[in-house]
Order: C-alpha cells, then structure tokens, then sequence
C-alpha cells in the first residue's frame, strides 16, 4: 500500500461505557484510534423511504495499515459522518492492510 493513497483520516470507535453529563456510565462509544491515515473510496448510494421520512444510504470501502483489533461491530467517523462496519477484510499474506467495508446514512453504527 502506498504511503500516497492513505490521504484521509478516519476515527475507529468501538461500542462501550461513556460518563453521560449527570455522571452516570451509560452506553457510548469511545475513541479506538483518532487520525488514523486511510484510502476512502465510495462505492455506491441510494436513497430510500423508512419512517415516512426519505433517507439516504452510501456504502464506501476504507483501507489502512494493518491494526490488530479492529472489529466489525465497531464504527468510523469520516468526514463529519458516521459509517458502520460491516466487514473486516485483512490482508490474508502479509498483514500489510485492513479493508473495511462500511455504510453509513441509516445507522449511526
């Protein structure tokens, strides 16, 4: 993976407990790795009715540098946008790279 593809930062977050504002620990989620370089290339988009509202869909492919412990049930921030992971597909030889298969406008992970 060239050092020149990587020109986006993403944030990796994964499902955990957060202080809310009276103190209590309530589900969250929490920073996993911030600024992490990335190759963020859109695949596809569409649009459709849930709830009487119109929502849109866009599934994208995100790669990185090999970092141990990413897991599908975590989430990325991009751009001021949330997408879900719903695959992690390592680099089956070398462990140079992680691809990871998001989607992002109907859940927020």
């Amino acid at each position: 993976m060239r050092a020149g593809s990587l020109r986006n930062r993403i944030t990796l977050q994964s499902p955990g407990e957060v202080r809310g504002p009276d103190g209590e620990s309530e589900p969250g989620w929490t920073d996993f790795a911030a600024d992490v370089p990335a190759s963020v290339v859109p695949l596809s988009g569409r649009e459709l009715m849930s709830a009487g509202e119109q929502q849109g869909e866009t599934q994208a492919r995100m790669a990185i540098r090999w970092l141990p412990g990413v897991l599908d049930t975590m989430r990325v921030l991009f751009d001021g946008k949330v997408y879900a992971i719903r695959a992690v597909l390592p680099d089956p030889t070398a462990r140079r790279h992680i691809t990871l298969m998001v989607s992002g406008g109907v859940s927020d992970g």
